[in-house]
């Protein structure tokens, strides 16, 4: 969308905020950044609450009916809410009561391993996570299946730097790490790990680290693919 003239021209200029928000909350999500680029009123308008909860509302009626959770990851305000019900619904294809929880939980992940400095251990994240999970009532099994799901989510989406080097070099690292169940780490996400550090950032070893990681996936899985060997 584009401006038709100057802040005094146009024919949104008459509209007050909330007609301006319920046309804003019909218009595609992937539009909603330009649009916040068109006027500053505008972008006051995507930075405040009122426009948030009308896409809530709009989009997810159901998400007013949702009580506050117990446990370690906050709710926050109708922007993040939003949000971690778009990445559920989107990106982790998930249609449940449990949905705008683990889209919390993959916005918590996803801002603790993007951190300047390095994250806490892996341990710690997911434990986290699970025991959010367990706090609002789901089963062992249930917490484990979901923190996965959200490890292989984040890990798949994270930018290739050096900074992601560095951190899947550091949880490859914490691999021999022994946790008891559901606080262990499944086998898959730490084969997206190892995969990611031996395929897509090989070339970033130092000939020491390399080794050093090598022999840790080497206790770790039973058979080593040749890929990761570099042929």
């Amino acid at each position: 969308m584009c401006s038709t003239g100057g802040d005094e021209e146009g024919p949104f200029r008459k509209l007050p905020d909330h007609l301006l928000i319920e046309i804003f909350v019909r218009i595609p999500i992937a539009e909603w950044a330009g649009i916040s680029c068109v006027k500053k009123p505008w972008a006051n308008l995507f930075r405040g609450e009122c426009l948030w909860q009308a896409a809530l509302w709009r989009s997810y009626p159901l998400a007013s009916c949702t009580k506050r959770w117990r446990g370690p990851i906050p709710q926050g305000l109708s922007k993040r809410r939003y949000i971690a019900l778009y990445i559920s619904s989107h990106m982790l294809a998930l249609d449940s009561d449990v949905n705008e929880i683990v889209g919390h939980a993959y916005l918590f992940l996803k801002e603790q391993l993007e951190l300047p400095t390095m994250p806490p251990p892996s341990g710690i994240l997911h434990g986290t996570m699970i025991d959010q999970f367990i706090a609002c009532d789901k089963s062992m099994d249930e917490a484990h299946k979901l923190v996965s799901q959200i490890w292989l989510a984040v890990l798949n989406n994270l930018e290739e730097n050096e900074h992601t080097f560095l951190l899947l070099k550091r949880l490859a690292l914490e691999a021999d790490v022994f946790l008891p169940y559901p606080y262990s780490m499944s086998m898959e996400v730490w084969r997206i790990v190892f995969e990611k550090l031996f395929t897509d950032f090989r070339d970033c070893f130092q000939c020491g680290d390399y080794f050093d990681v090598l022999s840790i996936a080497k206790n770790k899985f039973l058979h080593i693919p040749a890929a990761w060997l570099g042929y």
